[in-house]
């Protein structure tokens, strides 16, 4: 969509989303766009859901990674991409995992709440126009993800490893999962075997879990607190 600039030419007008469950977030980013000619935050939800049956077409969906609703990153990055918009990370970054999942998931980059407002407006113009915004958090939840081989798991595959490695029996996997047990033992050992051909053995369920972890499939164990 084109726009009359203030010297009478014309500029692509960038329709923004932004999924954020925090009110004062929202307005803050509200606030700081409102003064660019080029971006229009159009909608604004707490969840991906909601802003998705609001109806308008995005050019770029901002996400928060910690949502109330308890979705996680990827879940959610793949319902925007699955609605034909891209998306860009807001965070706080305070949660590795968080992070590496979404970029792992395909986001365009991942820009701090904490940046100057020039730097987080700089970020939403670039990834609305489909560019990459290359920030060292979205440089380190890829290059920090120790060039692990990716052992190109099925979706189906990837939700019966995650119940499985998160302490599920099988038994219970299958009914969770809507399979029957011995598909789920099947799919057991293909993940298995999957793994070993590239190099990253899992014989064990504690095995499985590192792996799980590793690939973002599910969280990091989260540190005790100190008393």
């Amino acid at each position: 969509m084109s726009a009359e600039g203030d010297s009478g030419g014309q500029i692509d007008l960038r329709r923004i989303g932004l999924v954020e469950d925090h009110e004062s977030v929202a307005v803050g980013l509200r606030a700081i766009l409102s003064g660019e000619a080029d971006l229009d935050l159009v909608a604004v939800a707490a969840t991906v859901d909601d802003l998705l049956a609001g109806g308008p077409a995005f050019d770029l969906v901002v996400l928060d990674l910690r949502l109330g609703d308890g979705s996680s990153p990827r879940s959610n990055v793949e319902k925007l991409h699955a609605a034909g918009t891209q998306v860009l990370v807001y965070t706080g970054a305070e949660n590795p995992f968080l992070v590496r999942s979404a970029a792992r998931a395909g986001v365009l980059g991942v820009v701090r709440k904490s940046e100057p407002a020039a730097a987080i407006v700089s970020a939403i113009r670039r990834a609305a126009a489909g560019g990459q915004v290359v920030t060292t958090d979205w440089a380190a939840a890829i290059d920090g993800d120790p060039q692990l081989p990716d052992v190109g798991l099925s979706p189906r595959q990837r939700e019966v490893l995650a119940l499985y490695a998160s302490g599920e029996k099988a038994a219970r996997v299958a009914r969770l999962a809507g399979l029957s047990e011995q598909t789920v033992n099947d799919y057991l050992v293909r993940i298995r075997n999957k793994y070993a051909e590239a190099g990253r053995p899992a014989p064990t369920k504690t095995d499985l879990y590192k792996r799980a972890v590793e690939d973002g499939w599910l969280p990091m164990p989260e540190l005790p607190h100190q008393t």
